[in-house]
């Protein structure tokens, strides 16, 4: 029989508070952009809100590791014992999210199981899209194993080309419970929560057996790729201290994430642009251009404070060309000491190149067809390859689920 690999959950969903409030943007998202988090906090001001259960990547650098731990702990031991959070038992909930284009984004959230995913290249039922940055991992492990609580941003996709849960759920939706419905704040849209339990439950259970039976990889991480390879690090360590009975059902085995089809029309993917700082943006263009196969299968374009081109790369895939920009990219910070920021919008990154040594680079979007294709061959992306969506359509933190004893 098949192992249940997305099951039920108990959620928990804030109850006395606003999710408007509450919900935050995923933490990777506008890291070189303190203006964006500093709004953030000064929305929520005094009020319970998730953007007190998380570090900001924007902040990362020199901050009191211990001291930022201690204080996500702190907070959510006071949130839970004042009973801001209601639980929502042995459900998924099916979440509608309208996008800042006005298209409505559908996923089911429910709960994957650890012993069932692996980031490192080895064949499991839920894979890693792109590379894992293992120096990005040990402060999410920590805070992991400090928190009471997860907080998901994570987003998953199945290869369900016959749209037989997610949409089939869309179409139920009117006779079950609704849970939320909130705007999300800087201009995030709009969420929609609604919860799927007894029968409809059991469809979506069945229909998950049925995706898996009929291939050998049921999942592939889109969005929280670092964040789940955290979950999993944690867990590996902490079962080693278990006993087989206690693996079986301790909460940390599992992680809380937002199930998706991949051929979603709401869903695209967006390319993750680089900047990269203290480097003489012309002497850069130059290795780049010498160190990539030249050819016309994909434009990248560059841009600094005067000047701007295109260079013209050969690949038989974009994750071809990704892959050789980004070693070229590792192996020239590494010997000139420069620093890279990898940045969600072409905006952004135009307005950050007009600072002094400075150099933007712009990539093109990937298929969204490649996706399966390529992790099924035994191929993962580079890290940062993609992104799903732009910068203000990511995953809110919205849904908790408790994850210790």
């Amino acid at each position: 029989m098949t192992r249940d690999i997305f099951t039920p959950a108990d959620i928990l969903l804030p109850d006395t508070i606003s999710p408007e409030i509450w919900s935050v943007i995923a933490c990777d998202q506008f890291s070189s952009e303190h203006d964006y988090w500093e709004r953030v906090k000064k929305r929520a001001g005094k009020e319970p809100s998730t953007i007190n259960l998380i570090i900001p990547e924007a902040y990362l650098t020199g901050i009191d590791e211990e001291q930022e731990i201690s204080r996500i702990s702190a907070a959510m031991d006071d949130y839970c014992s004042r009973g801001i959070l209601r639980e929502v038992k042995n459900s998924y909930i099916y979440v509608e999210r309208t996008l800042t284009g006005g298209r409505v984004r559908r996923g089911v959230i429910g709960a994957i199981d650890l012993e069932e995913y692996d980031y490192s290249g080895r064949e499991a039922a839920i894979l890693a899209s792109e590379g894992t940055v293992l120096e990005r991992l040990p402060v999410r492990i920590k805070v992991r194993s400090a928190a009471r609580l997860e907080l998901p941003h994570i987003m998953t996709f199945i290869d369900d080309r016959e749209t037989r849960i997610i949409e089939t759920l869309s179409e139920k939706a009117g006779a079950l419970p609704l849970l939320y419905d909130s705007d999300l704040m800087e201009g995030g849209g709009h969420i929609r929560g609604i919860r799927v339990s007894g029968d409809a439950a059991d469809f979506v259970g069945a229909a998950m057996r049925t995706i898996h039976e009929k291939s050998r990889i049921l999942m592939v991480i889109g969005d929280g790729n670092h964040s789940l390879a955290a979950a999993k690090s944690y867990w590996d360590e902490l079962k080693r201290k278990l006993g087989p009975s206690g693996r079986e059902d301790h909460p940390a085995r599992r992680a809380l994430v937002e199930v998706n089809n991949v051929y979603d029309p709401a869903i695209s993917f967006e390319a993750i642009h680089r900047v990269i700082w203290g480097a003489d943006p012309q002497e850069l263009v130059k290795e780049l251009e010498k160190a990539t196969p030249r050819g016309a299968a994909y434009e990248l374009q560059w841009v600094s404070r005067d000047r701007s081109g295109v260079i013209g790369v050969r690949a038989k895939c974009v994750g071809d060309m990704l892959t050789e920009l980004q070693n070229f990219l590792d192996g020239y910070i590494a010997r000139n000491g420069c620093r890279i920021d990898y940045i969600h919008g072409e905006d952004t990154v135009r307005r950050l190149s007009e600072n002094d040594r400075c150099l933007g680079l712009i990539l093109p979007a990937m298929d969204k067809s490649e996706l399966f294709a390529t992790v099924a061959a035994g191929s993962i992306f580079p890290k940062k390859s993609f992104s799903v969506g732009n910068a203000g359509d990511k995953r809110y933190y919205l849904e908790c689920r408790a994850i210790s004893i």
